[in-house]
């Protein structure tokens, strides 16, 4: 049984690192569109990613406050 793929658009500021990052260590496929990237996998794949994510961008911002 196969299961079923979901599509994540990328936000803003993502960078190559973060997303080279993302596509080596998390079982997702980069698919890009005329609109931007988006990462293709199970929902909770796409979940752990979103995650990563979002904990990576705010260590950024909480570097840059200081």
């Amino acid at each position: 049984m196969r299961d079923d793929v979901y599509e994540m658009k990328l936000p803003n500021g993502v960078g190559e690192q973060m997303l080279a990052h993302v596509y080596e260590d998390f079982n997702v496929e980069l698919k890009q569109t005329e609109y931007g990237p988006k990462l293709l996998g199970t929902k909770e794949e796409l979940e752990k990613v979103q995650a990563y994510i979002v904990g990576e961008m705010k260590k950024r911002l909480e570097e840059l406050e200081k």
